[in-house]
């Protein structure tokens, strides 16, 4: 499956319950990548929110599709 750059609702909504799934599981895999990065960078001064753009980008990706699968009563498990 290819995630596009823009994710909008009307893409979620062509996902099937798996795909969602599997889409959550990898954007919050380049979430937590790019996270732990900025952390190491910033360290006490890691501020989600006012950290680079491409870092919140991400973040908000992953949020967007993660607040779908809730909707729908998914349940996501990240190791």
């Amino acid at each position: 499956m290819t995630i596009p750059d823009r994710i909008t609702a009307r893409w979620i909504a062509t996902l099937g319950d798996d795909q969602l799934v599997k889409a959550e599981a990898t954007l919050h895999a380049d979430f937590r990548e790019r996270e732990a990065m900025e952390k190491q960078r910033a360290g006490s001064r890691y501020v989600l929110l006012q950290g680079p753009q491409p870092l919140v980008t991400v973040w908000l990706r992953w949020l967007l599709v993660s607040n779908a699968t809730r909707d729908r009563g998914l349940v996501v498990n990240h190791r």
